[in-house]
């Protein structure tokens, strides 16, 4: 049964960066394409950024294109989310993801999932 672990969130103000760290256990890492959700108060979990098994594809909300990036440390076990110059509208409970096939921008469609970290950017 496979475990995600999510941690770096924060409070913090607009401008500012985060990185957001999601460590796997439980399953075979290498194997599974990742991906970070979010969810505000009131709104749907939705899609931030993914990334394939092989580390090689990666895919972003248009929303967070050249502010965000998805990377993953196949020793660690552990994928990243750097944030950069983060604006209110990021404010949410980030959730990392996990699933064999994919990468999807889909949340439907994962399988595992962390507890989530909750992300606060004030103006």
């Amino acid at each position: 049964q496979g475990h995600l672990i999510e941690s770096g969130g924060g409070l913090v103000q607009a401008g500012a960066s985060l990185r957001l760290s999601c460590a796997a256990s439980g399953l075979t890492f290498r194997s599974y394409c990742m991906g970070w959700f979010r969810q505000a108060p009131g709104k749907e979990r939705g899609f931030v950024a993914t990334i394939g098994w092989r580390g090689a594809t990666t895919h972003y909300a248009d929303s967070v294109k050249g502010r965000f990036t998805i990377s993953r440390d196949v020793a660690k076990n552990t994928v990243y989310l750097q944030m950069h110059n983060l604006e209110p509208d990021d404010t949410a409970v980030y959730y990392c993801s996990a699933d064999l096939w994919g990468p999807y921008t889909d949340y439907r469609k994962y399988e595992y999932w962390g507890q989530g970290t909750q992300v606060t950017v004030s103006s």
